[in-house]
């Protein structure tokens, strides 16, 4: 009988220091799958969703057919497909590029903890990429502040966009100047679009995570930031008239 009341003495008193603890430490946000947004920034956010994959959908057309006049022995005709691709990779690296910027500006107003997203590297095909997501992954476990993990991987796709635009615009000039039809170069091309599509997928998940973690002044400052983009860019595509 003894034994039993001091075992509710115990259990109760830790549901009491549980819920003392509890009340005076921040809990950190768990990311169960997509966050929720409000309504206004669930729009904007959506507006942004659509922009980047209508790019990538573009880059993706155009390397397609690219690769369909490379099989059919018109290797003149493919690369210049290949050519007018890279406008299409600009004006979307151009929009990432734009997003990280955007995000970096705002993190520090997060009041929140930032959820987390693991990139794995096996998800990723060429090999510089794969070795920058591998280093990432072993920094991220050193970094205990949830905001500079968050900016930690924020450059980690930084860099990788910018490595993968770098590598798309240099196998173009190569293909272009020797209109080399092997496999290997090929390869590369469908490597950059591939792991370039998998970090915009990134950087969309980044951005929704950070929209979810903002004060509502905060929000509301991000989202007539991406407006504002939204329109620069529908700026630029009028100006300059694709092909």
């Amino acid at each position: 009988m003894h034994w039993l009341l001091g075992a509710s003495f115990l259990v109760a008193f830790g549901t009491w220091l549980r819920r003392l603890l509890g009340s005076h430490s921040p809990r950190p946000i768990r990311s169960t799958g997509l966050v929720a947004l409000q309504g206004n920034l669930q729009a904007i956010y959506n507006l942004i969703v659509q922009e980047v994959e209508t790019h990538a959908a573009i880059l993706g057309i155009s390397l397609n057919d690219a690769f369909e006049e490379r099989d059919s022995n018109r290797h003149e005709i493919s690369w210049r497909l290949v050519r007018l691709s890279l406008g299409e990779w600009n004006r979307l690296s151009d929009l990432l590029i734009s997003l990280l910027r955007t995000l970096s500006k705002y993190l520090p107003s997060a009041n929140a903890v930032v959820p987390g997203h693991r990139m794995s590297p096996e998800n990723f095909k060429l090999r510089d990429i794969v070795d920058h997501v591998r280093l990432y992954e072993f920094l991220d476990p050193l970094v205990f502040s949830s905001k500079r993990r968050f900016l930690l991987q924020i450059r980690l796709l930084q860099k990788a966009a910018a490595n993968l635009t770098g590598e798309f615009r240099r196998t173009c000039r190569y293909g272009e100047q020797t209109q080399d039809p092997s496999p290997e170069v090929w390869s590369r091309l469908d490597f950059c679009f591939h792991d370039f599509d998998l970090i915009a997928k990134e950087i969309l998940l980044s951005l929704r995570a950070l929209l979810a973690c903002l004060p509502t002044e905060a929000a509301e400052g991000l989202g007539a930031d991406l407006h504002l983009l939204l329109q620069q860019i529908s700026r630029v595509a009028v100006s300059s008239p694709r092909g």
